[in-house]
């Protein structure tokens, strides 16, 4: 079940002014170290979480329609189910309507079902349907929940001041128990 990033945040949860003044940084001289180390720490609690912290555009692809009549959706939280199409046996799509779907939003993950009988099945047998969606918390970094940008600073000043990995005993602490912690009430499990 892959999923496939289309259109990325025009923003990040937290910006560069913001982790400077976290990090107690006053010179211009890692701006773009900095800058990068919001994008990974974005990422890397997204991809815990299962959630988009802005809003973003993901095309999802399955082989087959679920015999539940429910297809999960992530990342989460969805806003808006954009298009759904199957592929035919000559390599075509065929757009089919998305008013024949019911998007359950409130749902972690996010569930889509048929609204009236299984839709037309794909003709390809790998990554046959394609479900693109939005989804996210918003354009503007304040509408993510703040324990997680909260957790993105943590994860920016960890990276920030330790440049390498850092080995705790025999194993690579990559995450600080605080961000887990921080972002552990968030994880989307899988169904």
């Amino acid at each position: 079940m892959p999923s496939i990033l289309l259109a990325g945040p025009a923003v990040e949860p937290i910006t560069l002014a913001e982790a400077k003044q976290f990090l107690r940084v006053e010179h211009d001289d890692d701006d773009d170290i900095i800058t990068a180390l919001i994008a990974g720490s974005r990422i890397h609690v997204e991809a815990q979480t299962r959630r988009a912290l802005i809003t973003q555009s993901w095309r999802l692809t399955r082989d087959v329609w679920s015999a539940t009549g429910c297809v999960a959706l992530l990342p989460v939280p969805v806003k808006t189910l954009d298009a759904v199409r199957v592929y035919k046996s000559d390599g075509t799509t065929l757009a089919l309507d998305v008013t024949g779907f019911t998007l359950d939003k409130s749902a972690a993950p996010a569930r889509l079902s048929f609204a009236s009988g299984v839709p037309r099945a794909p003709e390809r047998p790998a990554a046959g349907i394609e479900i693109d969606i939005t989804c996210g918390y918003g354009d503007a970094p304040a509408n993510a929940p703040e324990p997680l940008r909260h957790a993105i600073r943590l994860l920016v000043a960890h990276w920030y001041e330790n440049r390498g990995l850092i080995a705790v005993g025999s194993e690579v602490a990559v995450l600080p128990q605080s961000v887990a912690a921080l972002i552990a009430p968030y994880r989307v499990l899988a169904l």
